[in-house]
């Protein structure tokens, strides 16, 4: 690769949670970006985009800097704009946690990738090697992991993963674009199951559902007791489980389950019931608009287990809680 390489142009396949809110801080940045999406069986062939981008209006808090950016993303599909990817120096593929669709969507836009274009997934741990192999294996040198995290806006990690055959100069270039350009953190990671954040992060999270559980206590205690007081974000554990989208966490739980058999801890590599329910009713979290939480008019409702509906979130942490929470001098 060119040590003069620039990535001016970026295109995003895939206009989920994820993918639009990517090329919406691509856009924050100035970059112009390609939101791509399957067309649309009706109408316009890019309605598929514009829904997703309709929605960026919605979310809470804004990927979009200034309401006005939105309209310098644009809208493509795989059925009319695939030669548009030649002109795009990086391109990132930000769809569902599938390897087989994955894989499938990679054949199919390998013929109209540029000569010097950065392949990279946004897989949140899926192997980076196996993707790889989708690749016409005279192009898997181009082809690495980049892991945003939700809301990337605000989020300041990136991971970035290579394969085994990944140019090192390669890795260098997109990490001084994120870097530089995104304004992000950037950690190397090695292709392992979840990499560094979610190996970590998933098991601090279902450790926690498992004492909450021991102890019989509310999603909406848990969070009010496992968020600011312990120097984490307002949304704690159960809140950020509906930011992540509880069908991506669920994902995430069944790599280390199936790929981590040797771990020690892996018999705690399991989702409770209720959480099961929920993904099957179409209770996803913030994206679908409930999940373990639910925003009635400015009211926050939570799932209560005991009846498996909804009520009124009302936790309040002990004034004694409290106290030891915010001691800093743990040695007491």
């Amino acid at each position: 690769m060119s040590s003069h390489f620039h990535i001016r142009k970026v295109a995003v396949l895939g206009a989920g949670v994820m993918g639009a809110q990517i090329a919406a801080h691509l856009v924050n940045a100035n970059v112009e970006t390609l939101l791509f999406e399957l067309p649309a069986p009706v109408g316009d062939k890019n309605n598929n985009v514009i829904k997703a981008l309709d929605g960026l209006k919605k979310l809470d808090p804004a990927p979009l800097s200034s309401p006005v950016k939105l309209t310098y993303l644009q809208p493509a599909n795989y059925e009319q704009h695939l030669e548009q990817l030649r002109e795009c120096d990086l391109v990132i593929e930000a769809i569902a946690e599938r390897m087989d669709w994955k894989s499938d969507l990679y054949r199919k836009v390998a013929p109209y990738l540029g000569a010097q274009a950065i392949f990279a997934s946004n897989t949140s741990g899926l192997s980076i090697n196996q993707l790889a192999d989708a690749f016409p294996e005279a192009l898997r040198h181009r082809f690495c992991g980049v892991h945003f995290f939700n809301p990337p806006r605000y989020m300041h990690l990136v991971e970035l993963i290579p394969g085994k055959g990944t140019d090192a100069p390669l890795l260098d270039q997109l990490e001084t674009f994120l870097v530089s350009t995104l304004g992000k953190g950037v950690v190397r990671a090695k292709d392992t199951p979840n990499f560094v954040a979610n190996r970590i992060g998933v098991f601090s999270m279902l450790a926690t559902q498992h004492h909450a559980a021991a102890f019989n206590l509310g999603f909406d205690m848990v969070d009010a007791l496992t968020g600011r007081y312990l120097g984490r974000p307002k949304s704690a554990t159960f809140r950020t489980l509906d930011v992540v989208g509880l069908d991506v966490f669920a994902h995430v739980v069944n790599t280390m389950r199936e790929n981590l058999t040797d771990d020690p801890w892996h018999k705690h590599f399991e989702l409770p019931g209720w959480f099961q329910y929920l993904v099957e009713q179409g209770a996803l979290g913030q994206k679908t608009r409930r999940g373990i939480y639910q925003k009635i008019g400015k009211e926050i409702h939570v799932l209560d287990l005991s009846t498996r509906e909804y009520k009124l979130s009302d936790a309040k942490v002990d004034d004694d809680v409290k106290a030891i929470l915010r001691e800093r001098d743990w040695a007491k």
